[in-house]
C-alpha cells in the first residue's frame, strides 16, 4: 500500500483525536453526539481507504461536488459566528413573508461593517426542512433586494455567502413570480453603488446562486462548485439518468479550477486538507482574510467606478472551448 503523504496522516491523527475526544465527552456529560462521531468516523475511512488518491493525484470534479455536500461541511451561519460581530437579522420583503433560505443583515465582518446576504441551508433535519436546504422562494430575493437598498442608502459594502442548489422549485414559488424575483434581484445588484464581494461556499447552482452573485469580485472555497445546473438535472436531460451525474460534472466544468481558468471567479480560497468540514476554524480563517482583502481593494474604487468595474466584469464572462 501506498504511504500517505505527511499531511494526510496529520490529518488522520487530528480526526482520530477528536473523534476520541467526543467520544469521551459523550461519555461524561451524557450528549448525544452520535451524528458528529460518525461523521468523523466517515471521513476517517475516507481519507484511509484512498491513499492513492491523496498522494498527488488530482480530484475528479464529481469527487469535489460531493465534498461540497460532505456532511458538516460549515454553514453561512458557521462562517459569521467566527467572522462577523454586531450582527442583526433583518426580516421580511414587505410583501409577502420572511424566507429562511435566505438571511441577511448589517454587521462587522472582521471589524468592517457590511450588508450580508446568506444562503442558509440548516445544519440537522429540522432546520434544512426549515430552510428548504438553502432553496429561497421569490420573498427571499425581495428580501435581498430591500437589504441591497439599506446597504447604498447607509454605504455599506455587500459581502454575500452562497451555498443552494438552486432556487426554489415549487408550485408556490412559481405562483408568487419566481423567475421574475431572480431577474429583479440580478438587475438590482448590478446597480449596487457600494463594493460587493460574493463568495461560493458550497454548492452554487443556477439563478438561485446567480440572484446575489453579482458582485464585484467572485470568488469560490476550492472544494465548492459554480453552474447554471446541478450534475444530476444535467444528466438527467441529457442522458434520461441522474447516474450519469459523474461524466456530466466533467462537461460541465463546474469547480474552482475550472471558474478560476474560465475567469468566472477572482479567487480560490484554499481549504484545509480533506475540506472545510474536517476544520472549520481554518476555514473561516482563510474566507475572512480573502473576502477582506477583497473589501480593502474595491474601498478604493468611487461609485461610478464600482458599478463600470462590475458591468464590465459580467459582460466580459462568456469564454469557451470547442471540441
Amino acid at each position: 500500500m501506498t504511504t500517505p503523504p505527511t499531511d494526510l496522516k496529520a490529518t488522520l491523527l487530528k480526526l482520530e483525536a477528536r473523534v476520541h475526544d467526543l467520544e469521551v465527552t459523550a461519555r461524561e456529560t451524557g450528549q448525544n453526539l452520535d451524528s458528529t462521531i460518525h461523521s468523523l468516523r466517515a471521513e476517517v475511512e475516507r481519507l484511509r481507504a484512498a491513499p492513492t488518491r491523496a498522494s498527488n493525484a488530482p480530484m475528479t470534479r464529481w469527487e469535489r461536488v460531493q465534498l461540497a455536500r460532505a456532511p458538516g461541511r460549515p454553514t453561512a451561519h458557521d462562517y459569521t459566528e467566527r467572522l462577523v460581530t454586531d450582527f442583526t437579522e433583518l426580516h421580511g420583503d414587505r410583501n409577502f413573508a420572511d424566507d429562511h433560505a435566505l438571511i441577511g443583515g448589517p454587521g462587522r465582518w472582521q471589524g468592517r461593517p457590511v450588508m450580508l446576504l446568506m444562503q442558509q441551508k440548516g445544519r440537522d433535519t429540522k432546520s434544512r426542512v426549515r430552510r428548504r436546504f438553502g432553496m429561497s422562494n421569490p420573498e427571499g430575493y425581495r428580501k435581498a433586494m430591500r437589504l441591497m437598498d439599506l446597504a447604498d442608502k447607509f454605504g455599506l459594502p455587500v459581502v454575500c455567502l452562497i451555498d443552494t442548489p438552486g432556487a426554489y422549485p415549487g408550485i408556490e414559488a412559481e405562483e408568487r413570480g419566481q423567475a421574475w424575483a431572480i431577474a429583479e434581484s440580478i438587475q438590482r445588484m448590478v446597480r449596487l453603488r457600494v463594493p460587493a464581494v460574493c463568495a461560493v461556499i458550497g454548492e452554487g447552482g443556477s439563478g438561485g446562486a446567480l440572484a446575489i452573485g453579482v458582485g464585484n469580485r467572485v470568488l469560490i472555497q476550492e472544494n465548492a462548485w459554480y453552474s447554471v445546473i446541478s450534475p444530476e438535472s444535467c444528466a438527467a436531460i441529457l442522458w434520461r439518468d441522474s447516474a450519469q451525474a459523474p461524466k456530466a460534472a466533467e462537461a460541465l466544468k463546474l469547480t474552482a479550477p475550472d471558474l478560476l481558468e474560465l475567469g468566472i471567479v477572482e479567487e480560490v480560497i484554499r481549504e484545509p486538507v480533506g475540506g472545510a468540514h474536517l476544520d472549520l476554524d481554518a476555514a473561516a480563517a482563510a474566507l475572512g482574510e480573502a473576502v477582506g482583502r477583497h473589501l480593502d481593494e474595491l474601498g478604493l474604487l468611487n461609485e461610478q467606478e464600482l458599478k463600470a468595474q462590475r458591468a464590465a466584469r459580467f459582460r466580459a464572462l462568456g469564454a469557451y472551448t470547442e471540441s
